[in-house]
């Protein structure tokens, strides 16, 4: 079976995700920050009889990610899935009016460079393969920019377009790239947008391949 690689593992989306294509008979591929968080996740996961192993790496510096995804597919196999869904800081999040150009740096990494790099590495992999899925996940100012929160509505517009170009330019290659939208917050209680809910739907978009941008419920009025 193939590699799940998820940047921006987590205790909520990102581990229900984690379970989801794990139980589903993929190795999992783990990235964050913080060793010490990766092993609680690989540690939760290895109990379920899930294979997973960790590995650090910052989305705003390039060469981890690269590294990070390299050594994943040269230790646990070919990935065939990318999922990049990290959280941003909340320091992206200023009123347009209060943002520079300089705190726009950050998100556009964030959003943009970071994903890109990703997909460089991953993408011979998936090649050789000959399928592949990449999944993008948004917050709903990805598609509504939110003047409160400028540097993500920015950032997640640029971040759709390039997923949106991928998308296009892939699909004749059997490699699906697609982008789940949640307009709210993602809460255990929520119908559409529990971490379990969402994971479901994003091995549901591995699966039916058919079509690029994807809800998880209607945006709000």
């Amino acid at each position: 079976m193939t590699t799940f690689a998820l940047v921006g593992a987590g205790p909520g989306l990102g581990l229900a995700a984690a379970r989801r294509f794990g139980a589903a008979g993929h190795t999992l591929a783990l990235l964050a920050r913080s060793a010490q968080h990766l092993d609680t996740l690989t540690a939760e996961l290895a109990r379920d009889g899930i294979q997973c192993r960790g590995f650090t790496a910052d989305v705003l510096v390039i060469e981890s990610l690269t590294t990070a995804l390299h050594l994943a597919e040269s230790t646990l196999g070919p990935i065939e899935i990318l999922q990049y869904s990290p959280v941003p800081r909340a320091d992206f999040m200023k009123p347009v009016l209060d943002t520079s150009a300089d705190d726009l740096d950050d998100p556009l990494a964030f959003s943009v460079k970071g994903p890109a790099a990703c997909v460089n590495a991953v993408l011979p992999g998936m090649r050789a393969l000959g399928r592949g899925t990449v999944l993008f996940v948004n917050g709903g100012s990805a598609v509504r920019p939110h003047p409160e929160r400028a540097g993500t509505s920015i950032a997640f517009a640029a971040e759709g377009a390039y997923a949106r170009m991928l998308h296009d330019a892939l699909a004749p290659e059997d490699i699906h790239v697609s982008q789940l939208i949640v307009p709210g917050a993602i809460r255990p209680d929520a119908e559409h947008s529990s971490p379990q809910a969402l994971a479901e739907r994003l091995y549901d978009i591995h699966t039916r391949r058919d079509g690029f941008r994807q809800y998880a419920e209607p945006l709000p009025d």
